[in-house]
């Protein structure tokens, strides 16, 4: 059996043999990686293969210091985090950054916390270097809407509750509310909402689903820093969740489901009843 990676030659590692290949991230290539929701052992092959072999690594700030460790000495570790309220990169900025490695024909992973496509602007990325004549890799990761509800004793789904959820997030591009989102159609068409970048704003969307026609003792899930050693999971409902998060102290980053799947983490929370113990490698 074939090792898939090279020597440290040409900033490859073999360290590891499997029963099938995977691609080689070439120079003058980005990939755009998501890097999963915090736990190390969510991270896909891929974007394992893209650490062990990149040159520079551009991570945002929601990528566990433990992943990033899997980069090879070698490799140049440049953050491009986008935290709302502190100082941060434009976005513009880190597109420009990833064209100018690519033409210095570096291989660039751009790791970001989640999956790249769901609310990462991994899209917007994507099409920049495409205009720019710069190849690139998509590779998916495991977003906290579903991993981070995983972690929490959640399902997404379950028939005896819903057929249908919906995401969205309560940070628009003025940093406000999407305008346009349709508050009384979510409202009355999705049983589950997973919520991302929603606490800043929490009170005015449950003001608005509330008014849209939700029940105000709607059972939520606040769930803070998933899939990570930090992890907290507050249950509150609709009417209480704002007063109830402010009580609580929490903060960002967090993702916020409503639904009957909620009552569920009674019976579910596997995690809980582990100890709260996620696996961790040792520094």
């Amino acid at each position: 059996m074939p090792s898939i990676l090279q020597n440290s030659q040409d900033k490859r590692n073999d360290s590891a043999s499997l029963p099938f290949a995977l691609p080689d991230l070439d120079p003058g290539w980005v990939w755009l990686a998501g890097a999963g929701p915090g736990d190390p052992g969510l991270l896909t092959l891929h974007a394992w293969q893209g650490l062990q072999q990149a040159e520079v690594v551009v991570y945002d700030a929601l990528v566990d210091e433990r992943i990033l460790k899997l980069a090879s000495p070698e490799c140049k570790l440049e953050y491009a985090g986008k935290r709302g309220g502190k100082p941060s990169p434009k976005q513009a900025a880190i597109t420009e950054r990833l064209i100018h490695l690519a033409r210095q024909h570096k291989r660039v992973l751009r790791l970001k916390g989640g999956d790249p496509f769901v609310f990462g602007r991994g899209g917007e990325e994507a099409r920049q270097l495409v205009e720019a004549g710069v190849p690139f890799r998509l590779i998916p990761g495991i977003t906290a809407g579903i991993g981070g509800l995983a972690y929490a004793g959640i399902p997404v789904t379950h028939r005896d509750t819903n057929s249908a959820v919906t995401f969205l997030t309560g940070h628009g591009v003025s940093g406000q509310i999407p305008e346009q989102h349709d508050w009384e159609g979510i409202a009355k068409g999705s049983p589950v909402i997973v919520m991302y970048m929603v606490m800043k704003h929490l009170a005015l969307i449950a003001e608005r689903l509330l008014g849209a026609g939700r029940s105000p003792d709607e059972p939520m899930a606040v769930i803070v820093s998933a899939c990570t050693p930090r992890q907290q999971v507050l249950e509150t409902t609709l009417a209480c969740c704002a007063d109830d998060v402010q009580t609580a102290g929490l903060e960002p980053p967090a993702v916020v489901v409503m639904g009957e799947v909620v009552r569920l983490r009674e019976h579910l929370d596997w995690l809980g009843k582990l100890g709260s113990q996620i696996s961790e490698q040792e520094d």
